[in-house]
């Protein structure tokens, strides 16, 4: 199950999720936000 949250984040970190959003990168900002939290959650365990 998915929980909505609400973050902060710097306006150039914004931009830089946007447009590989744009670049059809990723589907989304959370689907961007959410696997970058995952291998960083991998990475410091």
């Amino acid at each position: 199950m998915k929980i909505k949250v609400s973050i902060s984040m710097e306006e150039d970190t914004i931009k830089a999720v946007e447009k590989l959003v744009k670049e059809d990168t990723f589907r989304n900002k959370s689907h961007l936000i959410e696997l970058a939290t995952k291998r960083y959650l991998k990475e410091v365990q």
